[in-house]
């Protein structure tokens, strides 16, 4: 119930909405693009592929851990409810804040961004060389415009009500699944086989690939393993946002039930299609290739043009047309990733204003039944993020909070099994204690590999989280006390 107006939200989310906003929101345009960093990165195949095999499980784990947790908890926030009751207010409020200036907001940003470069494909008015204005030393493009009006469009689709945003969410996971299944037939039944003969050459051999001239560096020890943890963040940003879900409890139809099944079917059938599309890259393309090479064979996965090795892999059946044909694909896939963020991250702004931790009025609903001010104050920070430029080396820098409250939250579920022993769970954590113990061991892990080698993506990321700790303080001291406090 939402005591300022009496508005309540609707439960309007059945198992295939839920499952809908999870494989949406997760696969937007990384799956075409960051392999080909990763194969810079690690120079082999199979460890490329492991990478994002690990990575899947790690992410299925998490999900059947974090299914427990939304059995017991079914309200709107999700995840940000989580970590306020598992541990206190605070750590809740640093993942609100973390999630609010950088997580949702710049994802939702660089999402859009990709969508609108890859719309200039099909349509060549849309370039980051056609500058509308200056604005300040920022030079705004219509690949700007296109990217703020998509985030406008979408948070007002989302204003209309949750039926709406369901509705689109449907509509655009639905296509881009069947699309996908369409481009794994193309890729393994009619595209050739030119590059396993070559990929079997280095399988295994893990190697750091020069971008300037493409020779291979032989990975091992410990650069071996920098190198494998440092890959990761590739796939593991592929493979995040699947928690969104948890943010809707309030909207879902049978929550304690619902939202458990949709984490597990949701993710397994994204981490299947991951690994798959990548297993198509691996059979159509060499890995190593040749920086600048004139033919898509010689540039292979490595230095495909602009990192599309969506399009590289389907060049040799389409010709010129891939670029179309898979710009069209991933406008798709972008613009129906958008809206599950869109849809879902309000709902964490709403919690924390029901706590008084963010502004009052984020915490009301409109006549629809959902955060409209929430939308539109998320709307836009993303538009500003959008026009500032900063979203990509924002969501550079949060991967290592990202893996914080990752951890944070699998611990969770331990937390709450001695501090709410009696607690009705309809939903348990399968494999417990063991499986979520490996997630929480493997995000640690991933962090002090970052931590060590890469000092200028992590320190970043841990100061916004810090900068929240006084933020909290000044917000509680400022909020308006209740008789009962």
């Amino acid at each position: 119930m939402n005591g300022a107006t009496g508005k309540t939200f609707k439960r309007s989310l059945n198992l295939i909405d839920s499952s809908a906003i999870v494989v949406g929101s997760m696969i937007g345009s990384g799956i075409f693009i960051v392999t080909a960093d990763m194969s810079r990165t690690l120079g082999s195949p199979g460890w490329m592929l492991l990478a994002w095999l690990i990575t899947g499980l790690m992410t299925i784990f998490a999900a059947m851990t974090y299914g427990e947790l939304a059995s017991m908890m079914p309200k709107a926030g999700g995840q940000y409810i989580y970590l306020r009751e598992a541990y206190n207010p605070l750590t809740g409020f640093l993942y609100g804040w973390t999630l609010f200036t950088v997580i949702q907001t710049g994802s939702i940003a660089a999402i859009a961004m990709a969508f609108s470069k890859f719309s200039g494909v099909l349509i060549p008015w849309i370039s980051e060389e056609n500058i509308l204005f200056l604005l300040g030393p920022l030079k705004v493009s219509t690949v700007h415009l296109v990217a703020v009006l998509s985030i406008i469009l979408l948070t007002w689709i989302n204003t209309r009500g949750i039926k709406t945003g369901k509705t689109v969410q449907n509509t655009f996971t639905l296509t881009k699944v069947l699309v996908l299944i369409l481009f794994l037939i193309v890729g393994f039944f009619i595209a050739k086989s030119t590059g396993l003969a070559t990929n079997s050459e280095y399988f295994w051999q893990a190697a750091k690939l020069d971008t300037v001239t493409g020779v291979a560096t032989p990975l091992v020890g410990m650069a071996f393993i920098a190198a494998m943890g440092s890959a990761m963040v590739g796939s593991l940003f592929t493979y995040d946002a699947w928690y969104n879900v948890t943010y809707n409890s309030a909207e879902v139809i049978n929550p304690r039930r619902t939202i458990p099944l949709s984490l597990i079917y949701g993710t397994l059938v994204a981490a299947i299609i991951f690994v798959l599309c990548n297993i198509v890259y691996v059979k159509v393309l060499p890995l190593r290739g040749i920086p600048g090479a004139n033919t898509v064979i010689g540039q292979g996965m490595a230095f495909a043009t602009d990192d599309r090795l969506g399009t590289a892999a389907i060049f040799g059946i389409f010709g010129e047309y891939a670029a179309i044909i898979m710009a069209a694909l991933i406008m798709i896939s972008t613009f129906g990733c958008n809206n599950g963020l869109v849809l879902s991250g309000a709902r964490v702004y709403y919690a924390m204003a029901e706590n008084k931790l963010f502004f009052k009025k984020i915490g009301n609903l409109n006549i629809k039944g959902v955060p409209a001010n929430g939308l539109i104050i998320q709307c836009i920070w993303a538009c500003l993020l959008c026009l500032s430029g900063s979203y990509s080396q924002l969501l550079d820098y949060v991967i290592f909070a990202v893996l914080i409250f990752y951890a944070l939250t699998n611990a969770g579920v331990f937390v709450l099994r001695r501090k709410w022993p009696m607690e009705e769970r309809v939903y348990k954590a399968f494999g417990y204690p063991i499986i979520p113990a490996i997630c929480v061991i493997l995000s640690m892990v991933i962090m002090i590999i970052l931590l060590i080698y890469k000092p200028d993506f992590t320190w970043p990321g841990l100061i916004i989280v810090a900068i929240g700790i006084p933020v909290y303080f000044i917000w509680k001291r400022l909020s308006p006390k209740t008789p009962a406090e």
